[in-house]
């Protein structure tokens, strides 16, 4: 299905301390390199804005608040450019916006998964639907692992255990299980959600900016994981991509409607146990052909 040409994300201005960026980009929010020049040039707004205090990040897909990674290869440059922070600009987007002088919220509703657990996972802080939420980190399923600062952020957040659970299960987690593991702050009804984040936003918004700065720095400075360690992980998932492993999951997934069919792009993790032996079958099949 094409794409428009229009910005992926839109930035809707709803007060002088208060921003919504809304991904809109059809039919799935899939994250691909357009996604990732769009938060970078938020990024520098949020960055030199100075009545700025805190951004809500939001779908105007009620299905899809950012899905994955583009497995068809999409990406731009976001693999082998460097950002501002000397770090790749897949890595890079996502320490400046946990590093930047604004707060930023994540108002999830839909599918969120892979690199896109990881981008909320960046957030200061996660508000899901208790009804229409389904997060997680796949990669396992398709032959990878996360390599986008979620094996670095989940064991701070919500403990060894249950990140090990999360990252090898590949499965989804809906709104209540995040928010009993700690992977969310909150999950709402879905009715009360929007009022609830807008309420937050706009108290915040309200507050004195270096007071907010001073006290998002000090929290920083314990919580969150080294560059070297984001980096290493990066590192590895480059590799991983490469992997026939890798490669022959990710090309069963997009033969069977991975950004194509929209309710395979729904539920997608639930086949990802049965892939192996899918595979383990086609091959018997074939020797018999």
């Amino acid at each position: 299905m094409a794409k428009s040409n229009t910005s992926p994300m839109r930035v809707i201005e709803e007060a002088t301390g208060y921003w919504r960026a809304v991904f809109d980009y059809p039919p799935f929010n899939v994250v691909d390199g357009d996604v990732f020049q769009a938060l970078q040039n938020l990024l520098v707004r949020m960055e030199t804005t100075e009545s700025l205090r805190v951004v809500v990040f939001e779908s105007a897909l009620p299905d899809f608040y950012l899905s994955h990674f583009d497995l068809t290869g999409r990406l731009g440059n976001v693999m082998n450019a460097i950002g501002p922070t000397g770090l790749p600009i897949l890595m890079d987007t996502f320490v400046r916006l946990t590093k930047a002088p604004v707060v930023s919220l994540a108002r999830i509703r839909g599918c969120v998964r892979g690199v896109s657990s990881e981008f909320v996972l960046a957030c200061d802080m996660r508000f899901a639907s208790r009804e229409n939420t389904k997060l997680g980190q796949p990669e396992l399923g398709v032959g990878l692992h996360p390599g986008s600062g979620g094996t670095e952020r989940l064991p701070h957040l919500v403990g060894r255990g249950r990140a090990l659970e999360i990252v090898l299960s590949a499965n989804d987690f809906d709104g209540d299980t995040a928010e009993r593991y700690g992977y969310v702050n909150r999950s709402l009804p879905d009715a009360e959600l929007d009022g609830f984040v807008d309420t937050l936003a706009r108290r915040i918004g309200s507050f004195d900016r270096r007071a907010l700065v001073a006290a998002k720095n000090l929290v920083n400075e314990v919580s969150l994981p080294p560059f070297d360690r984001l980096l290493a992980a990066f590192t590895s998932f480059g590799t991983a991509l490469g992997w026939p492993e890798a490669q022959n999951r990710i090309g069963t997934v997009l033969e069977r409607g991975l950004q194509r069919n929209a309710a395979f792009e729904k539920n997608w993790p639930e086949i990802l146990g049965s892939l192996a032996e899918a595979g383990k079958r086609v091959g018997r099949d074939d020797s018999q052909s």
